[in-house]
């Protein structure tokens, strides 16, 4: 099978050079004094490098720039996925060094993802009760939305040691066993796993004790990837889609009952806190490890096989995606996701 020899080849590639590149990117960041300084909502407490997701970034993009030079991979998808993340990284990057007015960052979250949503076609026609609904304008308003808050929650998510990077991995693995499952050709599943290796090369760095975070640039540039990556599936199969949703949901019940419970209590959203249900799971436990490898664990044992159920048609997927969340956002109310957190004490870490 040459294609899955040329696959696993550039899984290996991929994930060595993230791992170098990120090396390098922390000496840089420490020499220049690009840190994350502990505060009253840290979960760290010794200042560490940030700014290391740009080597996922730069691994990336130019995995896709040498694919579509090699006739490997469409112009409509290269135009959407380097664009928008292009846009995206740099804003980060700049937000990682100096600081960027929350309303310019997501202006650009905006134009990127309109632009990602523009090359890829909007999202496809909808079967309802055999009746096929093309989404038309109202279909991109809710991709757009759907793509920037993608990207703001994982933004929003990155707060832990290595939680970011089991996260992608995780999903985009998934999604490649997914697709196999479809009968979808290895090279169909490259960007997936692209994505995943260079994130595992920048998780050889973060895995608990971090030594560099993963910053504004990778958070925000991995949220629109996968977002755009999802859309592209669902091109392929609506079931696919389906199984990327149910595949994300760690991330997206944490993130969506936290904002509304912020929401209600009439917090700034805008504000800086520490009251995802991940952080609050980490300081009961004062462990960042335990929390990751239990995010993983749900990923792995809960939410891969419904989503694998849900493809091959074992469960309708309105009847997956219900039993994927619904725990979840139990958890996150469980763990008390939004509710107003006591500052960390000085010099407090949570162990590793």
């Amino acid at each position: 099978m040459p294609e899955v020899a040329v696959m696993i080849g550039w899984f290996v590639l991929a994930l060595g050079v993230s791992a170098l590149l990120t090396g390098l990117v922390r000496r840089y960041a420490l020499a220049g004094g690009m840190l994350d300084v502990p505060n009253g909502r840290s979960s760290h407490l010794v200042p560490t490098a940030r700014g290391g997701g740009i080597s996922i970034v730069l691994v990336f993009l130019g995995a896709m720039v040498v694919l579509w030079l090699q006739g490997l991979m469409a112009i409509e998808s290269f135009a959407a996925l380097g664009g928008a993340g292009i846009l995206v990284a740099a804003i980060g990057w700049l937000d990682d060094r100096g600081g960027v007015a929350a309303r310019w960052r997501l202006l650009v979250h905006f134009v990127a993802a309109g632009w990602g949503l523009f090359w890829l076609g909007g999202v496809p026609p909808v079967e309802l009760f055999s009746v096929s609904l093309a989404p038309g304008l109202l279909g991109f308003g809710v991709g757009l939305l759907y793509l920037v808050w993608l990207l703001n929650l994982y933004n929003f998510m990155d707060g832990i040691d290595g939680i970011a990077g089991v996260e992608v991995v995780s999903v985009c693995v998934g999604a490649c066993w997914l697709g196999w499952l479809l009968g979808l050709a290895p090279l169909d599943l490259l960007l997936p796993a692209l994505l995943a290796a260079a994130a595992l090369g920048f998780l050889c760095w973060n895995w608990p004790p971090a030594r560099i975070f993963m910053g504004d640039a990778g958070s925000g540039f991995i949220g629109l990837m996968l977002g755009l990556l999802s859309i592209m599936a669902a091109h392929q199969s609506l079931l696919l889609f389906a199984g990327w949703l149910i595949l994300l949901a760690v991330f997206v019940c944490d993130a969506s009952v936290t904002l509304l419970h912020r929401l209600v209590r009439g917090q700034r959203l805008a504000e800086a806190h520490c009251s995802h249900a991940y952080q609050q799971a980490a300081r009961s436990y004062a462990s960042h490890r335990t929390v990751t490898l239990g995010v993983l664990a749900i990923n792995l044992c809960w939410l891969l096989p419904l989503a694998s159920f849900c493809v091959i048609g074992w469960a309708g997927p309105l009847l997956a995606i219900l039993l994927a969340y619904a725990p979840l956002i139990v958890l996150a109310l469980y763990f008390r996701a939004g509710a107003a957190e006591q500052a960390a004490r000085p010099g407090r870490r949570a162990r590793p």
